[in-house]
C-alpha cells in the first residue's frame, strides 16, 4: 500500500461539513473532496462572489449551501470549521451537542500529511509578531538550502502545502486555529508573547492562554520568550524534550540573546555552558526595534532547533522583506519621521511600537474591543510629545492620557469621513518638532473608520505624502524615505533599554 492510499482511504465516503467558505474553508473542501469524502460546505453569505466560489466547489462534487450558516447537515460525522467561527454559533453548538467532532483547517492539514516523509512543522503563535517571525523563519530555512514555505495565516493554505514539495513548513497559528486542533505536534514551536486579546471569542484569558499552550505538544522542542512570564510558564509546564529561551538580555546557557549589538546563541551550540554562536547584528534586523530583535531571536531559535547554521540565520534576516503596516518608515518631513504601524491593533503591540521611538507624537484610536489602555499610557507617558486621537473609542484613550500624562497635549479629531486622516496627520505635524517621530500605532481595530488595518495604513501613507508635497512646494508627494540605519540612541531604544 503506497503513501497516497494510506492518506486517502480513511476519508472515502465520510460525510463532512465544512463551515465557512473563506480561503481556508474552500481549500479544506477541495482537499476532502479530492480524497473521496462527501462534503457539504455551508456559509451564511450569499452574494455573487460566494456563488462563484460555490460553483467551483460544486464542479468538484462538493454540495454547497449558501445563506444558511446555522444548520448542521444531517448525517455529518465531522465538522471542519473556519477559524473565525466562534464555538457558540448554532451549527458548532449543535455538532458539539450531538457528539460530532469539530476540527479546524490546521488540524485537518495535520491529518492529511503523507504517511511517509511528511515535512516537519516549525510553529509560531503569540499575541503579536507571528507573521513577522514566520516569514523571517522561512527566509532562514531557505538560506540554509531547505525547500521551505511560510503557511498558516499567511500565503498558501496549509491543507495544500502539506502535500507540496517541501521538506519543512514554517507555520503561523492563531489562538482560533489552536483551539480547534487536537493532535498536531510540531518539531519545534514558540509562544512569542501573551497579552489579552480575542477574549470575547475565547470567553476569557484562561481559555485564550490554554489555546496558545496547545502548540507545545508532547515531544515538541519549546522555544519560549524568557522575558514574557506566560510564555516561560507554558514552556516550563510542557512535555518538551528540550527548551530554549530567547531574551533581550545577555543570554545564559540555554538561551538566545543580545550581547552589545549582536544576536547570539547559547542554546544550540555544542557546549552551551561555555560556547556562544554569533547569529547576526542589529543592522541585519529590519525594521529595527526592540520587539523586532525579539522576533528575530525567536525565528533564529526555531531555525537553530532544526539545525540551521548561524550564517544562514544572518542571510535569512538580510533577505527578509518586512510586511507593510508594521513599524514602516514612510517619510521624513521637516526633520520629523513618520512611521506607520497600523497593525498595532491592541495595547501590547502598541507598547512595543512606542518603545522603539522617543520623542513621539502618537496617533491612536479605533475600536478598543474592551481592552484596558491604562497600563499602556502609563508606560509610554514619558516618551510622548503629544497625541492625536481618532475613532470611536478615542475618549477612553483621552481619559487615560488625562490620568497618566496630564501635561501631554492631546488633539481630538472626531471626523470619520474620507478626509479625516489628512486632518489627523496635519494635527500631528503641528505638535511635532524636528527629531520627533509621528507614529501611527492605533491600539484599536480599524473597522469603525476603515475596511481593515491595511486600509488605515494606506490612508496614513497617502496623507503623509500630501503633507510632504505641500512642505516641498512641488504639489507632488516624494517617494518614501529609505529605511534609516539602526540607532541605539533616543531615536530608537536599544533592546533592553529601560526607558
Amino acid at each position: 500500500m503506497d503513501a497516497e492510499e494510506v492518506t486517502t482511504r480513511p476519508w472515502d465516503g465520510l460525510p463532512v461539513c465544512v463551515a465557512g467558505l473563506g480561503v481556508s474553508g474552500r481549500a479544506a473542501a477541495r482537499a476532502l473532496a479530492g480524497r473521496g469524502a462527501r462534503v457539504t460546505a455551508v456559509d451564511a453569505r450569499d452574494d455573487a462572489e460566494w456563488r462563484a466560489h460555490a460553483a467551483e466547489l460544486e464542479s468538484r462534487g462538493v454540495t454547497v449551501r449558501l445563506g444558511d450558516g446555522e444548520s448542521l447537515p444531517a448525517g455529518t460525522a465531522l465538522v471542519v470549521t473556519s477559524p473565525g467561527w466562534r464555538p457558540d454559533v448554532p451549527l458548532l453548538a449543535a455538532a458539539a451537542a450531538a457528539g460530532v467532532e469539530i476540527i479546524g483547517e490546521v488540524e485537518l492539514a495535520w491529518r492529511l500529511r503523507p504517511a511517509q516523509g511528511a515535512a516537519p512543522w516549525l510553529a509560531i503563535t503569540g499575541t503579536d509578531g507571528k507573521t513577522t517571525v514566520v516569514r523571517m523563519l522561512a527566509c532562514m530555512l531557505t538560506a540554509a538550502g531547505h525547500e521551505a514555505l511560510a503557511v498558516g495565516n499567511v500565503g498558501t493554505p496549509i491543507v495544500e502545502a502539506v502535500t507540496g514539495p517541501y521538506d519543512v513548513l514554517a507555520v503561523e497559528l492563531s489562538s482560533y486555529q489552536l483551539h480547534w486542533s487536537a493532535s498536531l505536534a510540531p518539531a519545534a514551536a514558540t509562544v512569542l508573547n501573551v497579552a489579552p486579546d480575542h477574549l470575547d471569542w475565547h470567553g476569557g484569558m484562561d481559555a485564550y492562554v490554554g489555546a496558545k499552550a496547545k502548540i507545545f505538544a508532547p515531544g515538541t522542542v519549546a522555544v519560549y520568550n524568557a522575558d514574557d512570564a506566560t510564555s516561560t510558564a507554558l514552556a516550563e509546564s510542557a512535555d518538551a524534550p528540550r527548551r530554549a529561551g530567547f531574551t533581550l538580555r545577555v543570554p545564559r546557557p540555554g538561551e538566545l540573546g543580545v550581547v552589545e549589538d549582536l544576536l547570539v546563541d547559547r542554546a544550540f551550540t555544542a557546549d552551551p555552558a561555555s560556547e556562544a554562536a554569533e547569529l547576526a547584528a542589529f543592522a541585519d534586523v529590519r525594521p529595527f526595534a526592540p520587539h523586532n530583535v525579539a522576533n528575530a531571536l525567536a525565528a533564529a531559535g526555531l531555525a537553530r532547533a532544526f539545525g540551521v547554521p548561524p550564517e544562514a540565520v544572518r542571510e535569512g534576516l538580510r533577505a527578509f522583506v518586512p510586511d507593510p503596516h508594521r513599524i514602516q518608515h514612510v517619510a521624513d518631513v521637516g526633520g520629523v519621521a513618520y512611521v506607520n504601524d497600523s497593525k498595532a491593533t491592541q495595547p501590547h503591540a502598541a507598547a512595543a511600537s512606542l518603545a522603539a521611538y522617543r520623542p513621539v507624537v502618537w496617533i491612536a484610536g479605533g475600536l478598543l474591543k474592551g481592552l484596558d489602555v491604562d497600563d499602556l499610557v502609563r508606560s509610554c507617558a514619558g516618551r510622548l510629545r503629544g497625541a492625536v486621537l481618532m475613532g470611536r473609542d478615542r475618549h477612553r484613550l483621552a481619559e487615560a492620557l488625562a490620568r497618566h500624562a496630564p501635561d501631554v497635549p492631546v488633539v481630538d479629531v472626531p471626523d470619520t469621513d474620507t478626509g479625516a486622516m489628512d486632518r489627523v496627520v496635519t494635527a500631528a505635524a503641528g505638535l511635532a518638532r524636528p527629531g520627533d517621530t509621528v507614529l501611527l500605532a492605533p491600539v484599536g481595530a480599524s473597522f469603525d473608520m476603515f475596511a481593515n488595518y491595511p486600509a488605515r495604513g494606506e490612508a496614513f501613507i497617502a496623507s503623509v505624502g500630501r503633507l510632504a508635497a505641500a512642505a516641498s512646494g512641488t504639489g507632488t508627494a516624494p517617494e518614501a524615505a529609505p529605511e534609516a540605519a539602526p540607532e541605539t540612541g533616543d531615536g530608537a531604544g536599544a533592546p533592553g533599554d529601560p526607558r
